[in-house]
């Protein structure tokens, strides 16, 4: 047993859900651990944020650090290993990580996130921030007075992000992979057909980025030539092809998955469907609005009930020890 770590509260996650969490909870006082691999989430990727409260025009990147910086003056320990499997046995919960470390925790926060859509393509990940986004609302803005822009994908996300880009980018173009849009609400496409600047291309698909690792993204090679022409110059190209919640570990514990999202149910206390496990962030079915501002917000809330449930454990065990002691007299 001496090698198990012993926690009160085990945050999975190292994005703004885990990091809000680890800092309420840190301030409970009751013996929290951070573990995740990624540093920062998708927050950390996504280039510059204008839309974070008191925070004005910041790398997505920096604003981790600060979340972070304010967890390590609790002197909150962070594991850099993601959850490998959990597995509840009484009131306790036994976890592993990658790297092989057990854990036994009270209770467990997962701040897992969602894995993005990606096109596969060469360069794709480098150039992420740098031409390349998977979020239009976080960034759209910063292609104000821009040539041009392109949008990937077929449903909603995807169209709003097209008419968003509208009002900042000189043309925007759709870029969908079937030939006509039958997903998203009738009212996005209505005002889809009043946004004169954006061109839909239909039956097409991105085969190539351009760029350099000096430039980052400039343009893109397109499947069927628009105009006689395959390649279209660009400045920015957002990716809006869905995100699937990483369901591994919620799986692992048989939590309930809403079935017409796919994320991890929880209430207004983000609790999840098994006792002392809570979701907080893009896993969850808590709000649509999936933003960096919303996770953090679970990410407080999920504490308050960790801290709860860690506090009704600890008292249960204390009265059932001093039973035992009477019993023993």
């Amino acid at each position: 047993m001496s090698d198990i770590k012993q926690v009160d509260v085990l945050i999975a996650g190292q994005g703004a859900a885990a990091f809000a969490a680890g800092l309420y909870s840190s301030r409970y006082q009751v013996n929290t651990l951070i573990a995740g691999e990624q540093f920062g989430g998708e927050t950390a990727i996504g280039g510059t944020i204008e839309n974070y409260p008191g925070q004005p025009d910041i790398d997505g990147f920096d604003l981790m650090m600060k979340f972070k910086e304010q967890v390590d003056k609790f002197e909150t320990p962070t594991a850099y290993s993601n959850l490998k499997s959990v597995e509840k046995n009484g009131d306790v919960f036994r976890a592993v990580l990658d790297d092989g470390t057990e854990i036994d925790a009270i209770s467990v926060i997962l701040a897992v996130g969602r894995e993005r859509r990606k096109l596969l393509l060469p360069n794709e990940e480098e150039w992420t921030g740098n031409g390349v986004s998977y979020c239009s609302i976080c960034d759209a803005p910063l292609y104000r007075n821009k040539k041009a822009a392109a949008v990937v994908g077929g449903g909603n996300a995807a169209v709003e992000g097209a008419v968003l880009l509208a009002k900042y980018a000189e043309t925007v173009y759709l870029i969908y992979r079937r030939d006509k849009l039958t997903r998203p609400e009738p009212i996005l496409l209505k005002v889809l057909g009043q946004t004169d600047n954006v061109k839909v291309l239909y039956s097409t698909e991105v085969t190539e980025l351009v760029g350099s690792d000096e430039t980052g993204l400039t343009g893109i090679r397109i499947s069927q030539p628009l105009e006689g022409e395959d390649e279209l110059t660009i400045d920015g190209l957002f990716v809006e092809a869905g995100a699937d919640p990483r369901l591994e570990i919620p799986n692992q514990l048989g939590l309930e998955i809403n079935p017409d999202t796919g994320e991890v149910h929880v209430d207004k206390g983000l609790n999840t469907s098994v006792e002392g496990v809570y979701a907080a962030g893009d896993l969850t079915d808590g709000t649509d609005l999936k933003q960096t501002i919303t996770a953090a917000a679970q990410g407080a809330i999920s504490a308050l009930s960790a801290y709860q449930h860690v506090m009704k454990v600890k008292s249960n065990q204390h009265e059932s020890a001093a039973m035992a002691g009477v019993s023993g007299d």
